[in-house]
């Protein structure tokens, strides 16, 4: 039993790198990572973890990350706002995430294929119709649906 904490602690040496950053592209995102995870097959350093980021406002997201300086990845399950609904429920303790624009199509670098849509959120502070828009962004990364065209 001690010998396998101790492989696990030299693991644990391994997984801190000196100068590593993380700064994967749009493509990387989605083609990569977020289709590995869907496919569940994780790799063995957990740059991306999992976190329903809408149970927390976005300054206490900073803290919980794996990885980031100015960036943080999590993956998130989506939760509906309606038991029936695709529209999806971004509203934390102390505000909502609002989307602005439209999904925007990332493609793969070997073509034309549409491999993912990522959509631009920013964080209002207090409800609805009288939230105060802050600096806080956030851009969702999703692999496309059958539906999307």
């Amino acid at each position: 039993m001690m010998e396998e904490r101790n492989n696990d602690a030299e693991k644990l040496d391994e997984v801190m790198l000196p100068g590593f950053r993380f700064h994967p592209t749009d493509e990387e995102l989605v083609g990569f990572y977020l289709k590995r995870k869907i496919q569940q097959r994780p790799l063995t350093i957990e740059l991306i973890k999992q976190l329903d980021i809408y149970k927390f406002d976005p300054w206490d997201l900073p803290k919980l990350a794996t990885t980031g300086e100015k960036e943080w990845y999590f993956y998130c399950p989506r939760d509906r706002k309606y038991r029936n609904s695709a529209r999806p429920n971004r509203v934390t303790g102390a505000g909502f995430w609002k989307a602005t624009g439209t999904d925007r199509p990332i493609y793969s670098s070997e073509g034309s294929k549409c491999i993912g849509l990522k959509k631009s959120l920013v964080f209002y502070k207090g409800r609805a119709a009288k939230g105060v828009k802050t600096d806080w962004m956030m851009h969702e990364f999703r692999l496309p649906s059958l539906t999307d065209s």
